[in-house]
Formats: C-alpha cells, structure tokens, sequence
C-alpha cells in the first residue's frame, strides 16, 4: 500500500479534526469565498476547510488519500443538507481525474503539504487552477516551537529514520521551499505571497487526555508509540509530550485545553 494513504488510514483522524472545527470555520471565512465559486479541498480529510465552504455557496471538491476520511467527509456533507460539497479518493501527487483549469481556488490545510513529491504537488495544484485562480496552503513550520511542529519533532525521534530519498512535510513551512516548488511550476516569485497565521486547538478536556486523543487516533503519533514500545521507551515519549501538552496550554485550567499552535499561510495568484 502507499506509505501516505497507510499513514492516514491508520487511525481515525475524525477525532482530531472535531476540535478543529472552529478554526476551520474561521480559516475559510478570510478567503473570500463567493456563491457559485468552484473550489478544490486537497487533503481535506473530513472536511475541517471543505464543509465551511461550500456552506459559503462555493461548489466543493474534496479529495483526500484516505479512503476513511472521504466517507467521513460524505457523511458530513449528507448530514449537512450539502449538495454542493464532495469528497473523493484521489493523490494529490498525480490528480489525473481532474480536468486543467477547473477550479477557481485550491485550498489545502495541513493536507497537501504531507504529500510526497512535492514538486509534483505544486505542480498539479497549479495545472487544475483556473488562471486568474487562487491556490491557498496552510502549513506547519519546521522548528516552530509551538504544538503541532513539537509534537512531529519529538515523534520523529522515537521513529526509524526515514527512507532514503524522504522529503519532509515540514519543508513546506520553508518559504523559499514554497517558492521554488511553485516557481517550477510556472508561478513568478511576485505572485506568492505569505503570512504566518495561528490555529487554537480549543478542547474540554484536560492537555493530558487531548494528548491521549492524538496517541489513539494520530497516524504520526501512533507510529512513534509503537516504534518506542518496541525499543522500551513508550513511557519516555508519553512524558516528553505530556509536558509538551502541559507547557503550551494557555487555559489557565486544569480541565480543558487551548493551545496556540503557529503556521504559514500561503497565498498564490494564478
């Protein structure tokens, strides 16, 4: 199986992505969105970005690698009376199902950017943009000392080491990153524009518990549990996130859970 669909599929991302649903709401509301606009949710999973906008009037697409979370994200749709909202399975290294110029925005938040090849990425994100078009990312900084850049680095230090020829996830918080990939792919340097942007994962339960919702159900997460069950060191990393967890909680409460967490916006004009 691809290793990025295995990762994805491996736990059940929706119990993450329903604390996320505020800031979704509130990521899609800058965008400007309008009734009628064609929009591609690429690496959507359930549809923390998908369902706010097609509640906007935008006709959705979105298509994730994850077979579970496209029948989440129908599922939502469905519940939602949305008929103007998608979701299929589909690579966003290679959309081959999807015509050149259809979309008036591509939107991906922390989706794409998990993707390998990254230049291939760009490069089809670019192709199904209609010009005079929008594509807008959402990525997590490498190094970033805030949550989720934490929690993938700690991860990754309990995990084997990647296979030869690995690009990381992280390399598209790296603006010149950014601008190089989407360079090749035919956009100018002055058409790519960034902003560095917070998400708040807002949640009723203690950091400690939040912490054990990404343990269960997080793909990245559930890989270094196993891998540091396997080397005896489960409880080493359960104490290094947990005082993670613990440090950036912002409450000021013991009993629930806000936590800012730092990210590059990326705005490109086709």
């Amino acid at each position: 199986m691809n290793p990025n669909k295995a990762l994805w599929e491996k736990g059940d991302f929706t119990q993450i992505s329903r604390t996320m649903v505020e800031n979704g709401e509130k990521f899609v509301a800058s965008l400007g969105i309008t009734q009628g606009l064609d929009v591609l949710d690429l690496g959507c999973g359930d549809g923390t970005t998908a369902i706010p906008e097609a509640k906007l009037g935008a006709n959705v697409l979105g298509v994730d690698i994850a077979s579970n979370l496209v029948e989440a994200g129908n599922k939502r749709a469905k519940a939602e009376g949305l008929i103007n909202c998608i979701f299929k399975e589909g690579d966003a290294t290679g959309l081959h199902e999807l015509a050149d110029k259809s979309f008036d925005m591509v939107v991906s938040v922390f989706g794409a950017m998990f993707a390998p090849k990254p230049f291939d990425v760009a490069k089809e994100m670019v192709r199904v943009t209609r010009p005079g078009g929008k594509i807008v990312m959402g990525n997590w900084i490498p190094g970033d000392p805030t949550l989720v850049a934490q929690i993938l680095k700690i991860s990754s230090a309990y995990t084997p080491p990647p296979p030869e020829g690995f690009i990381s996830p992280m390399l598209w918080g790296v603006e010149a990153n950014v601008t190089e990939r989407f360079g090749a792919a035919g956009i100018a340097k002055e058409n790519i524009s960034f902003m560095k942007d917070t998400f708040i994962f807002n949640v009723a339960c203690s950091p400690v518990e939040y912490l054990n919702t990404f343990r269960n159900y997080y793909g990245p997460t559930m890989n270094a549990f196993e891998a540091a069950e396997k080397n005896g060191k489960a409880s080493e990393l359960q104490r290094e996130l947990e005082a993670l967890f613990n440090s950036q909680n912002q409450s000021g409460k013991t009993d629930s859970t806000y936590i800012p967490a730092n990210f590059l916006r990326v705005m490109i004009n086709r």
